[in-house]
């Protein structure tokens, strides 16, 4: 290794950054690691699955692929959205099965200093808090890192409850 190489291993060190697909639920900023997504799409045709927990909104056709569709609106406490209402939907992948995370709208991919991170604060709202990973302070509010092994963990809430 050389000289040059070594001193920009270290500084790299010093200031390591992540990299989010950013998304919007309500009037909240997320985000999704960026090696959790698998793709974003459009609004889809979703067909309803009987009996579904009332944040599974169905099941979506994706490639030949069948892939549970959830809305975070609902799984997040909020109210539900208009009808015509424009969605989006971050598909990833948990436990070897697709999930579509319906969002209201899908922003950009951002990179964000670890130096930025911090743990749930106290005064986000304790469902947020259980689905989150903690946040990034930006100059135009916080992005919550959404942790999305717990958010797509239905036996633990049902267990909690």
């Amino acid at each position: 290794m050389t000289e040059k190489s070594k001193t920009s291993a270290t500084d790299s060190d010093h200031d390591t950054s992540r990299e989010f697909v950013t998304a919007s639920i309500g009037d909240q900023k997320c985000g999704i690691a960026v090696l959790q997504v698998q793709d974003v799409l459009a609004p889809q045709r979703i067909t309803p699955i009987p009996l579904a927990p009332p944040e599974v909104s169905g099941s979506l056709n994706l490639r030949g692929r069948i892939v549970t569709a959830i809305d975070l609106r609902i799984r997040m406490g909020l109210p539900e959205r208009e009808k015509e209402a424009h969605t989006m939907s971050i598909v990833v992948e948990h436990q070897h099965e697709l999930y579509s995370l319906i969002v209201d709208d899908v922003g950009e991919v951002l990179k964000v200093s670890e130096k930025s991170f911090e743990r749930n604060p106290a005064t986000l709202d304790p469902l947020w808090r259980t689905y989150s990973e903690g946040v990034y302070r930006l100059e135009e509010g916080l992005l919550v890192v959404l942790d999305v092994s717990t958010l797509l963990s239905f036996n633990a809430n049902e267990e909690a409850a």
